[in-house]
């Protein structure tokens, strides 16, 4: 429930009246505690960082990500505000107040109910790149989100070098990528683009949960929310999913000007098979793909695409519904 504390905060940004709200919990994250509060007036988002995720393995997180979370939130509005919701306040208890986006539902929701939208998944790589693109070679942005340490609890350790300790036939590739990945530093990178992170407004895409934001790999974005469509192609045997994959790519492709393509595309199909496996034997294994014979196909096909990599762009082409 929401302490005492953070009411009274929001009552003095002005933000909750001397009624009190409607608080509703929002299910559906492992890293925070996240309301809705309805006033007559308006309707608001709270949002306090867990220092221990609610997940089957144990791990913990500076809950200081929440800092890092709104400076992501504010940088991407710099860009253009359509991207990103306003952060209202900052609040005590590693929390914050939000703007609450009507109309706009989650993107994985509308995946789900087998709403695939090619077209909104091209915005969504073709925003993604803007982002990516706006911050890269930027000193400021490289200063400002420096929580390298931060990121490896959140993203490399229980991702990539869980997975690593507990099979050694994959160890040495995976060590080499969680390596790489930490010693990359090119742009402002969301680390969290999944599509229960992106709301599917009628303006476009709109980015939510910056917690593990970080100046790294722009290929990590681009590979963390390809792997989520690439695993529900096999849990709905629905080849729209690979087909939306390939627009986001494509849309994506078409900004990329930093660096050369097929270096940022190499990279990313490196992480793609590294990400498919996190998410079969990893610490935040996917929820839906509970079907033996699935995480079977993904964990085999992922431990061969580490022995031989592939660019991200052949990696979804060859991608089947049921691999």
């Amino acid at each position: 429930m929401i302490d005492t504390a953070i009411l009274a905060a929001l009552r003095e940004a002005g933000l909750v009246g001397d009624a009190e709200p409607v608080i509703a919990a929002l299910s559906g994250g492992v890293s925070c505690d996240v309301w809705t509060l309805t006033t007559p007036g308006c309707t608001i988002i709270v949002k306090r960082a867990l220092p221990k995720l609610r997940v089957a393995a144990d791990w913990f997180a500076p809950v200081a990500r929440a800092a890092t979370e709104v400076c992501w939130l504010r940088r991407a509005r710099s860009i253009d505000a359509r991207l990103a919701p306003a952060v209202l306040a900052e609040l005590p208890g590693n929390a914050f107040a939000l703007e609450f986006i009507a109309n706009a539902p989650v993107w994985k929701d509308e995946l789900v109910a087998g709403h695939v939208d090619v077209a909104f998944a091209a915005a969504v790589g073709r925003d993604l790149v803007r982002l990516h693109a706006a911050t890269a070679g930027n000193a400021a942005d490289a200063a400002a989100f420096a929580a390298n340490a931060q990121f490896a609890a959140l993203r490399i350790d229980p991702f990539i070098r869980h997975v690593a300790a507990g099979d050694p036939g994959v160890a040495a590739p995976l060590t080499a990528i969680a390596d790489r990945l930490a010693a990359t530093h090119i742009a402002l990178v969301h680390g969290d683009i999944s599509p229960k992170n992106i709301l599917a407004s009628a303006a476009g895409p709109v980015f939510i949960d910056a917690e593990c934001a970080v100046y790294g790999d722009p290929a990590f974005d681009l590979a963390f929310c390809t792997v989520h469509l690439l695993l529900k192609a096999v849990w709905r045997r629905d080849a729209a999913m690979t087909v939306a994959a390939t627009a986001l790519l494509a849309a994506y492709r078409a900004g990329i000007d930093w660096e050369p393509q097929g270096a940022l595309l190499g990279r990313a199909g490196a992480l793609t098979a590294a990400l498919l496996l996190a998410r079969i034997d990893g610490k935040s294994p996917a929820p839906y793909l509970t079907d033996a014979g699935d995480q079977a196909a993904v964990r085999t096909r992922a431990r061969s695409l580490l022995h031989v990599p592939q660019r991200l762009d052949m990696l979804i082409a060859g991608w089947p519904a049921h691999p």
